[in-house]
């Protein structure tokens, strides 16, 4: 039956040439897969893992390292976790035989130089190295029944006479050394079984000679090889003890001992796990913390400084919503690439989980050299991303602490970086800041407003305020925002502006929002019961609130739970996050318009957003932002922008009301200007529902004595 051996080379012509040496082989049956990329190759192991055990399957693996799509010892990781049952075969240029060594160290069998392939050379190879991976399954069944038959002696047993001639070799031994007991024994003994330090290459002092000098029982030195008869290798663990004769007198010596070259390739790569991040390959927590350590005990011996750099990307989460975690994992590779390429080789960069990463800078003279170092990384991380024909844009904010300014212990350092990162973030991200022993403060209130934020819905601190919307041409009331409010009982009225962002981080905003959205709409169909008009009530939409799985569904249910006509509810959400958002957050607002919703677009002029974005998505409403209103009657800047923004609405069909009016100045300019509607505290201040109906009611009659004084003139 012949053998699966499967080829992964880019080179055409050196793929043929192995084809033909291992097809044309007098030394067994060989048929030949050729791949050319590793990512061809580990789908091809997948598929012959899911099949089975069975010996129809894959045989060996031929490699060579470098190929389009992964290049080195990446390589060959990859291709051993897809399959690490598979003996594989590095083929390498002779200025790579470095690499080739590495891959060994990681679990290859060997390595080839491509230069000195021949037809006699690479099938024999590939026969041993099939052999091997075949008697790892004889050598276990071989140790079981000589547990049985030898009072649990090992795998393979070796003997010899005082004088070191071999006298008896059973079949694992045979299978190891390459000699049949018969043969061998006319040999002698360090020829049949030769073996030496893979480190050094030197031989090592054979075990049962030593037994017999020594007379007693002998471990072989670590890390020892044996080299087969046909100068194959395999990593061996053994034992020997002397025999003895009735008298007591040492007669010569047995040997047990077995192949351990898996097992150790499985180690190694254990050990190497267990200190890496299994997608990027950089180093992880673990291996972080010893290398820091390490540069702290070297910075303080020294009087050197060193930097810990805490990265967090910015709305990297909103990438892999929109896109898939495949396309966010392949970011993250692309990356962890880039940090690479911006400190030297004697600094780590290190994956933390998610989209975090901590550089560890281990020699600075300044702190402003960590600064230079980050600002070259956020640099980096600007230049676009090309994956599968996306090309990514992505920022980050980067918080610095050094030693021994900052701390002179590794937990200190890191935590204290981490919150230069936080500040990073809630100043604007994409930018660098230095740790401030003010942050622990800031820290402390943030976690405490958390913790309050876990209670408030609970003890039902948190309370709703309306705030009319006026027709600037009739004065009537057209409609209502709702604003929450949170009443601690301690702090007392806690501003949105101060715990919003911090809800929004930790996943809080989406159980509040779920409470405004019910609260605000059964008010309204309250109102309504009351016998008060119908108008429509507006609620501000976080971001994390519209990418939650489910999300219309929710709205529908909280309309038919409440008895809220659909067409009487309007979101608020904000320009810059609509700028951000991608085709899925368009498709959702296209359903909630579907459902009778109106979309209303708040703070605009901000985001310096372009007419084709306020086509892209379904809004029925611009809101110009207070910053805007504040300064128009004085400023021609701002005063330019309002027009523009009125005259644009007018153009584009949009229903526009102006923020933040406060006073007669703003409120003529607008009419002025012919702006539609709007709000703010020249119109009354936020106010509980019960208040907000009062206004209202007075709305209601005011409307209808204007209406009965414009019949009588008439």
């Amino acid at each position: 039956m012949s053998r699966i051996i499967l080829l992964i080379q880019n080179d055409t012509e050196g793929a043929t040439a192995v084809q033909d040496a291992l097809v044309n082989s007098t030394d067994g049956q060989f048929e030949v897969e050729w791949v050319r990329s590793c990512a061809e190759g580990q789908a091809r192991l997948r598929d012959d893992a899911e099949k089975g055990q069975d010996r129809s399957g894959i045989a060996a693996v031929l490699v060579d390292l470098f190929l389009p799509d992964s290049s080195g010892i990446q390589t060959f990781d990859q291709l051993f976790l897809a399959a690490p049952q598979v003996p594989i075969l590095v083929l390498c240029a002779s200025h790579h035989e470095e690499i080739g060594r590495l891959a060994v160290q990681h679990g290859a069998q060997d390595y080839l130089l491509k230069a000195r392939l021949d037809t006699y050379l690479l099938p024999k190879t590939v026969v041993s190295m099939i052999e091997r991976a075949a008697h790892a399954e004889a050598l276990f069944e071989e140790k079981e029944r000589a547990e049985v038959t030898l009072n649990s002696i090992g795998d393979a047993v070796m003997s010899i006479d005082v004088r070191g001639n071999l006298t008896y070799l059973n079949s694992v031994a045979e299978v190891l050394t390459g000699w049949p007991c018969e043969e061998a024994k006319s040999h002698a003994l360090e020829e049949v079984f030769r073996i030496i330090d893979a480190e050094t290459r030197e031989a090592v002092p054979n075990p049962m000679r030593l037994a017999i000098a020594q007379n007693k029982t002998v471990g072989l030195t670590p890390n020892c090889i044996l080299v087969r008869r046909d100068g194959v290798e395999s990593s061996i663990e053994d034992s020997a003890a002397p025999i003895h004769d009735r008298r007591g007198t040492v007669t010569g010596a047995v040997m047990v001992f077995h192949d351990v070259t898996t097992a150790r390739a499985l180690s190694l790569r254990m050990a190497y796990l267990a200190q890496h991040d299994g997608l990027t390959n950089l180093p992880n927590r673990i291996m972080l913390d010893d290398r820091l350590k390490q540069a702290i005990t070297l910075a303080f011996r020294r009087k050197r400084r060193l930097a810990l750099l805490f990265l967090d990307m910015d709305r990297f989460k909103h990438i892999n919503d929109s896109l898939g975690h495949t396309i966010g994992d392949r970011l993250l590779q692309s990356v962890a690439h880039r940090l690479r390429a911006c400190v030297r080789s004697s600094d780590t960069v290190s994956r933390q989980g998610g989209d975090e990463f901590v550089i560890l800078l281990s020699d600075i003279e300044h702190p402003e050299d960590a600064d230079i170092s980050a600002e070259k990384i956020l640099a980096a991380l600007a230049t676009p991303h090309s994956i599968d024909q996306h090309d990514l844009h992505v920022t980050g904010s980067i918080g610095i602490a050094t030693y021994p300014d900052d701390g002179v212990d590794s937990d200190t350092l890191l935590q204290h970086a981490d919150l230069a990162m936080y500040h990073a973030k809630e100043n604007g991200r994409n930018n660098v800041q230095f740790y401030k022993e003010e942050m622990n403060v800031n820290a402390f209130e943030r976690h405490s407003l958390e913790d309050g934020l876990r209670k408030a819905l609970e003890r039902k601190e948190f309370e709703l305020q309306y705030q009319p919307k006026i027709d600037l041409k009739t004065g009537a009331m057209i409609g209502v925002e709702a604003l929450i409010r949170w009443r601690h009982p301690l702090r007392g009225l806690v501003p949105p502006a101060l715990f919003i962002p911090v809800a929004e981080e930790c996943g809080l905003i989406v159980e509040i929002g779920r409470w405004v959205l019910r609260e605000a709409c059964r008010q309204a169909r309250a109102w309504q019961d009351a016998g008060l008009p119908m108008i429509r009530i507006a609620i501000n939409i976080s971001p994390v609130e519209l990418r939650t799985k489910d999300f219309v569904a929710g709205v529908r249910a909280i309309l038919a739970d409440t008895g809220l006509d659909a067409h009487c509810l309007e979101f608020e959400l904000t320009e810059t996050f609509l700028m951000e958002a991608s085709g899925s957050t368009a498709a959702v607002l296209q359903a909630l318009k579907d459902m009778g919703l109106k979309i209303a677009l708040d703070d605009f002029g901000t985001g310096y957003s372009s007419l084709s974005f306020l086509r892209r998505f379904p809004i029925d409403t611009v809101k110009i932002d207070r910053s805007f209103v504040r300064d128009m009657t004085t400023d021609a800047d701002d005063a330019s922008i309002v027009r523009a923004v009125i005259g644009m609405g007018e153009s584009l069909h949009l229903h526009v009301v102006a923020e933040g009016v406060e006073t007669r100045e703003q409120l003529a300019f607008l009419r002025r200007h012919s702006c539609p509607a709007a709000q703010g505290l020249h119109f009354g201040r936020p106010v509980v529902a019960a208040e907000f109906a009062e206004l209202l009611e007075r709305s209601v009659a005011m409307a209808a004595r204007a209406l009965k004084s414009t019949k009588v003139v008439g």
